[in-house]
């Protein structure tokens, strides 16, 4: 028998990276997975490489409207959700100097308030017991140069876990974070021009700040986000977990 066999989850911003590792373990796992994006044709093609047990649903996890959609979808087809993972983000690389006011209200209107909405919508169908996974970032706890808006952006996700944590305590419903180190995914890559670096040159520039002394693997971020979503961490609530190489403890 599968991990998630009989499970339901629903990843947001799953067409690459991270959330579509995360969707594919889950699948893997024996759930069925509900996955989000903006562009339906990279959507599309992830559910494939998922396999059978992903339902894609393109949608934008900043429009309200889009995550009723979603959540109609899973409703019609008679689940409930079991795990609920807020990933859709992204970034800006901008400066204080050079940020301007849309790029700040489309980073927050993504990284924060997709992931208010996504778990907001998602309550409804929450089973009891259910798992809530948000994803933070080590940019929070760094001052990291051009990246203050997402920075921001992540750290209000982080305070939002907490409160979420024990407003849903009493359901039975953990929220843990994840915060994930540099990992080499398609958003890192598109970093490289707004650095002016190369892409071998920027893995190398970032694996160089972690002790580990390499790029993490979004199956690694996924291996996490299956422990949190199952049973054997059915103690753990309100807590931010890193996958970092040690770059923000050591």
């Amino acid at each position: 028998m599968s991990p998630m066999d009989g499970k339901t989850a629903l990843v947001t911003g799953a067409s690459a990276g991270i959330g579509r590792a995360i969707a594919k373990r889950f699948a893997d796992d024996g759930a069925r997975v509900y996955i989000t994006g903006r562009r339906a044709d990279e959507l599309e093609a992830a559910a494939k490489d998922i396999g059978p047990n992903a339902v894609p649903v393109p949608s934008d996890v900043s429009r309200a409207a889009d995550l009723d959609r979603v959540i109609d979808v899973i409703r019609g087809d008679g689940r409930r959700l079991d795990v609920v993972v807020a990933n859709a983000g992204l970034g800006d690389g901008s400066s204080l100097t050079d940020v301007t006011e849309e790029q700040f209200d489309h980073v927050f209107g993504v990284n924060t308030k997709g992931s208010l909405l996504t778990v907001q919508k998602a309550l409804p169908l929450l089973a009891e017991t259910a798992s809530v996974i948000l994803l933070g970032s080590t940019t929070i706890h760094q001052g990291v140069d051009r990246m203050g808006v997402y920075a921001a952006s992540k750290a209000a996700v982080r305070s939002l876990g907490r409160t979420w944590a024990a407003e849903l305590a009493p359901r039975g419903v953990r929220v843990n974070v994840i915060t994930p180190g540099p990992i080499a995914t398609p958003a890192i890559e598109g970093l490289a021009d707004k650095f002016g670096m190369g892409t071998e040159d920027l893995h190398g520039a970032l694996a160089a700040q972690v002790p580990l002394r390499r790029m993490g693997r979004p199956e690694e971020v996924a291996a996490l986000a299956a422990f949190l979503a199952g049973p054997e961490s059915s103690f753990i609530t309100g807590a931010e977990h890193f996958v970092d190489g040690g770059q923000v403890q050591v």
